[in-house]
């Protein structure tokens, strides 16, 4: 089921739980790791607003000082991605994950993750990145963009690792919850976990029956998953359910409604991904 794992570092503090959890993953699932570092195209450097009351000759040197300049700034980066592949590679290697290539790109993020995500079965990502504010909870600002934009399953990986054994999945009746539990319920990643569903919010007859169909799925491949239902709000009993019980990970449908309704109403995915201290499995 999950052939090849893309694993993006970028060398922040995350990085390395990115890398314990996609070794994780590959030693359960037999998967082989992309190790990923993308950097950005360059955006221009100074030389195109300098001013035009700059002699001639100066402005020349000046143009040609700040290109070599660019050209150096630019080895560095590459010459920084290939440290992070590296030490990126050597976690797998202290967890005994050898199937590993590692790649270095320069170009658009999503253009380059969807490149690699074609023969995958899964993005592993860190919650934040290297210029994330932790002071103010941001998340890395490509979080959304790259999970919205995925067609596969993105392990979002929390700031330290925690072998899983107990997983939650946060259960709304829609399309994108039952693919999580059918996901769940076969992969061999959570064989031998506890497993719990958990519908939260208005508990309507259909709602319910979608539940019970999602715990038979478990049953089918001869595997538990206890159900519960809270009357609370989503973010409260996912919350309140992870603490009491002692979650290790969380999976969970994904940015069900548009970024304009997300930006009124505000978004669970996106609050449970702030919120939670455990890796968040994202499915859409």
């Amino acid at each position: 089921m999950t052939k090849k794992i893309v694993a993006l570092v970028d060398g922040s503090i995350y990085s390395h739980s990115v890398c314990e959890n996609a070794a994780w993953i590959a030693a359960r699932t037999g998967a082989s790791v992309d190790l990923l570092h993308v950097l950005g195209r360059r955006e221009g450097t100074d030389a195109a607003d300098l001013s035009g009351s700059i002699a001639l000759g100066a402005r020349s040197a000046l143009l040609e000082e700040l290109t070599l300049l660019d050209e150096q700034r630019a080895k560095l980066q590459q010459q920084r991605g290939r440290a992070i592949l590296e030490d990126a590679k050597a976690v797998f290697a202290e967890a005994g994950v050898t199937d590993v290539t590692t790649r270095l790109r320069i170009g658009d993020i999503l253009e380059t993750v969807a490149e690699a995500e074609a023969d995958a079965g899964m993005l592993v990502i860190g919650k934040r990145g290297e210029a994330a504010d932790f002071a103010k909870l941001h998340l890395g600002s490509n979080i959304e963009r790259i999970v919205r934009a995925s067609h596969k399953p993105v392990f979002i990986a929390a700031r330290g690792f925690r072998e899983p054994r107990r997983l939650l999945i946060a259960f709304d009746g829609g399309p994108s919850s039952m693919k999580a539990a059918a996901y769940c319920a076969e992969s061999p990643l959570f064989a031998g976990l506890e497993c719990d569903l958990l519908m939260a919010g208005e508990s309507t007859p259909e709602r319910r029956s979608r539940l019970d169909e999602a715990a038979a799925l478990f049953a089918s491949a001869g595997r538990e998953a206890k159900a519960f239902v809270a009357a609370t709000a989503p973010e409260a009993a996912i919350a309140d359910h992870v603490e009491a019980q002692g979650i290790d990970l969380l999976a969970m449908g994904a940015y069900g409604h548009s970024r304009i309704r997300s930006l009124i109403i505000g978004s669970t995915t996106t609050e449970m991904i702030r919120s939670c201290k455990i890796p968040v499995m994202l499915f859409r």
